[in-house]
């Protein structure tokens, strides 16, 4: 496995994510111009204590805004990305008070976007080891790592001659990393996302793992559904988002009634009026895409790029838009097409509000990766809401009830040699 060396941070730098500023926002903050800023964030020069003092009460200030009112259920943030889950949860009454994510260019954009008293933790392996470095919760959620079960991950891997699901060591045991936290805090729910193709993938048996796992050997009341994204945002993007109560409820997700998607939004909601020309493709970018297209049509094959216009509904946003950005192309009269801005793509997600923009301070590769790899932020609102008042009920029940199990549970991680040996 390749391993991460990451520049440690200067207390400027850890200061100025705790209040949410990027670099521009701290130098305005502070009066002192770009090159010295820059300077701070290397650790080339020491702010004064003056400086300093600013960050903490700017840091402190922006931690109290968000904990002035008490929660009705406080959460865990696994696999957080840039936070479309927790994004979801908070506006239905939750506090989060753990976050874990791996990626640092992603932990950049949560830290600038969400008010947090916590650091973000990176790797959650040493976690689930010990499960007690994890603040008390009622509630868990995890966007556990999709790749090794997705349709093009499943292909990629299969034709590198790689193990995938169960038997890839780096993300696949990932879900048991999960089951190992929620096995030790038991907390009164949990949610889990995950890819559609989860259900269907190695024919049904990574699936059924997962869930012998959550029912049988931790022993929750688990339900699952495949939610599209149509109804809230102009783009096709189904997920399955597994639900676990660990007492009885009368939550039936079956039931629960989705908007109907032909009165969803259509894509103009979401387009800038104006955009730069460095979105739109260049020639030859643009003759290599048709030409591909070309190639697959004669064969009979679909692939290719895909053209819309405002009327229309999106394909699904990938992690690897930034390449080329065929999946979503924009038609542009007279012009060659063009791809989504970044904040285009934070309005399909679901990331924008009314009340207030995402913040974006990252690159447009990185911003590309990260809401191609994210949730749609209203469907889990609308499933937060849905399951508000049903955690509310579960999480006043369980004060009640002794935490844990009578009997230790113990999750069951496939040995690793036994699967590398039966992948071949």
């Amino acid at each position: 496995m390749a391993i991460r060396r990451t520049r440690t941070k200067t207390e400027f730098s850890k200061l100025r994510e705790q209040a949410g500023l990027s670099l521009p926002e701290a130098g305005d903050l502070l009066k002192v111009d770009r090159r010295t800023v820059y300077r701070y964030e290397r650790g080339e020069t020491k702010p004064s204590k003056l400086a300093r003092d600013i960050l903490r009460k700017a840091a402190a200030e922006r931690a109290e805004s968000q904990n002035n009112a008490p929660p009705l259920f406080r959460f865990i943030d696994l696999f957080a990305g840039i936070g479309g889950l927790r994004k979801g949860f908070e506006p239905a009454g939750g506090r989060c008070v753990f976050t874990s994510e791996w990626e640092p260019k992603a932990q950049e954009t949560y830290r600038l976007n969400y008010p947090d008293n916590h650091q973000i933790a990176g790797d959650i392996r040493p976690y689930a080891d010990n499960p007690d470095l994890i603040p008390e919760h009622d509630v868990l959620l995890a966007g556990f790592p999709c790749q090794p079960f997705s349709i093009a991950g499943v292909s990629k891997k299969n034709a590198l001659g790689r193990p995938h699901g169960f038997l890839c060591d780096t993300q696949g045991t990932l879900f048991f990393d999960t089951a190992q936290i929620i096995a030790h805090h038991r907390p009164a729910v949990f949610v889990l996302e995950n890819v559609k193709n989860l259900e269907r993938h190695d024919r049904g048996q990574t699936f059924a793992t997962i869930m012998h796992a959550l029912e049988n050997e931790l022993g929750y009341h688990v339900q699952h559904r495949v939610i599209s994204s149509q109804p809230w945002v102009p783009q096709k993007r189904e997920r399955i988002f597994i639900v676990g109560f660990r007492e009885p409820t009368d939550f039936d997700f079956s039931a629960l009634e989705i908007p109907d998607p032909a009165k969803g939004p259509k894509l103009r909601t979401i387009l800038e009026p104006e955009v730069d020309d460095k979105y739109t493709l260049t020639p030859k970018l643009w003759q290599y895409l048709k030409d591909y297209k070309a190639k697959h049509n004669a064969a009979g094959n679909g692939f290719g790029y895909s053209l819309f216009g405002p009327d229309d509904v999106t394909r699904t946003l990938s992690a690897r838009y930034y390449k080329d950005g065929s999946e979503i192309l924009i038609a542009q009269k007279g012009k060659r097409p063009r791809r989504l801005t970044p904040r285009e793509c934070a309005r399909l997600m679901g990331f924008d509000t009314k009340e207030q923009e995402f913040r974006i301070h990252v690159s447009d590769t990185q911003a590309y990766k990260q809401f191609g790899n994210a949730v749609v932020v209203p469907v889990v609102r609308f499933l937060a809401d849905s399951l508000r008042e049903h955690i509310e009920t579960a999480v006043a029940r369980g004060k009640f009830s002794v935490k844990g199990l009578k009997e230790p549970v113990i999750v069951t991680r496939p040995d690793r040699r036994e699967a590398a040996e039966a992948h071949g």
